[in-house]
């Protein structure tokens, strides 16, 4: 749509606190992965456990709902 804004929020390497949501995700996948674990040996099981942990992990920004919740809450929305 005519007028319609993207904003671009550009990062600089190194510099993990300007880009927190990230960062924090990353500490989310160092809890069931550690550091220096070979990814190659991660199984597709493993990452969609790991994935589903996080997107159903209560989140404080979403007044302690879900990922998933918003999601689906979406969903309905352009449902109906």
């Amino acid at each position: 749509h005519e007028g319609d804004r993207v904003e671009i929020y550009y990062c600089h390497p190194y510099s993990s606190w300007e880009r927190g949501s990230n960062e924090n995700g990353n500490r989310f996948i160092r809890r069931i992965i550690p550091k220096g674990k070979d990814f190659d040996k991660i199984t597709s099981d493993k990452v969609n456990k790991i994935e589903y942990w996080m997107n159903n992990y209560p989140r404080r920004m979403f007044g302690f709902k879900t990922a998933e919740e918003l999601y689906q809450k979406e969903l309905r929305k352009l449902a109906s």
